[in-house]
């Protein structure tokens, strides 16, 4: 049986694994030189062990290994001359600026008001908020900020709810597009991360997207997610193509790098770069193993993955 595409078997899997194993032994702690196809956005931690805790090395560490992306969630909480920093580092080191979080409706600011508030001292709250994004994207040279809209409430019908969602996230967008700033709204898994958010599937956040209708407001399709919550990658992503700007990524179960769970990141690279995808795909996961050992594996498994065209294995 010749398997020259896809994953798709217990065999095959392993002799990926040796496939990729043999890479890393051959490999070194020098860069890779070869930048890759697609703008895969490490995190700040994912290299510590071989660039050290400062940040500005990490990033550096991973651009000489042929990443062209970053990726910080927690931007908004650095101080603005260290955000100023990063700008100026990812410009000479001609990488993008992937996505910071701005606003989440769990954990803190928002909750289930989202859902259920329109006033006009609430949106009056949500147009302060963005307005800190704006200065925050100017600083590291953002395009894209990511957006969970909050919590479902038990007592509001839920078409209610949507509509309610729809007005406040105009509103913020009104405050995004002439800034040039796109909203990313993540749909969240209730299975195993986030039980009772409001937003837990592409097709959910690509009618709300459709009837914001604002350049700045679109999908973050969290593939690790939506194989949690709703499956059927490659057919969603197709469907909503046209309000899917960013991509995050992370293998289930388990949220670590691509070859550690079920989902075939090697054809959904090739799906994207077909499609001449050059957004970010946001590096949100761990990493299998630990040390160097784990960042080198991670390394080279995204290599392989990236070299889509190359034979995986003959049986």
């Amino acid at each position: 049986m010749d398997r020259r595409e896809f994953l798709g078997t217990g065999a095959a899997a392993a002799a990926a694994s040796v496939t990729v194993g043999k890479a890393m032994a051959d490999s070194d702690d020098k860069s890779n030189a070869a930048r890759f196809k697609l703008n895969y956005a490490p995190h700040h931690g994912h290299f510590k062990h071989h660039a050290g805790d400062n940040y500005i090395d990490q990033m550096k560490f991973a651009a000489d290994q042929g990443f062209t992306a970053w990726e910080d969630n927690g931007m908004m909480g650095r101080p603005a001359d260290m955000q100023k920093k990063i700008g100026r580092t990812l410009e000479k080191l001609d990488m993008k600026m992937g996505v910071f979080v701005s606003f989440t409706g769990f954990g803190g600011f928002g909750d289930s008001d989202f859902m259920t508030k329109t006033t006009d001292a609430y949106q009056k709250r949500l147009r302060k908020k963005m307005q800190e994004a704006i200065e925050v994207a100017k600083r590291v040279n953002a395009t894209w900020t990511t957006v969970v809209p909050g919590a479902k409430n038990q007592g509001m019908h839920p078409d209610y709810q949507t509509a309610n969602c729809i007005e406040n996230l105009k509103v913020m967008a009104d405050v995004c597009e002439p800034h040039g700033l796109v909203m990313v709204l993540e749909p969240l898994n209730w299975l195993t991360d986030h039980p009772g958010l409001f937003l837990r599937g592409v097709p959910q956040a690509y009618q709300i997207c459709k009837a914001v209708d604002s350049p700045s407001c679109k999908i973050l399709d969290d593939l690790y997610h939506q194989q949690i919550d709703i499956g059927n990658l490659i057919p969603n992503m197709e469907q909503a193509w046209d309000e899917i700007p960013y991509i995050q990524m992370g293998d289930n179960p388990g949220r670590n790098e691509p070859l550690t769970g079920e989902i075939n990141y090697r054809n959904i690279f090739k799906w994207l770069h077909d499609r001449d995808f050059d957004g970010v795909i946001g590096m949100e996961h761990g990493k299998s193993m630990g040390g160097k050992k784990g960042e080198k594996r991670l390394i080279e498994v995204y290599r392989w993955c990236d070299n889509y065209d190359e034979p995986v294995v003959d049986v």
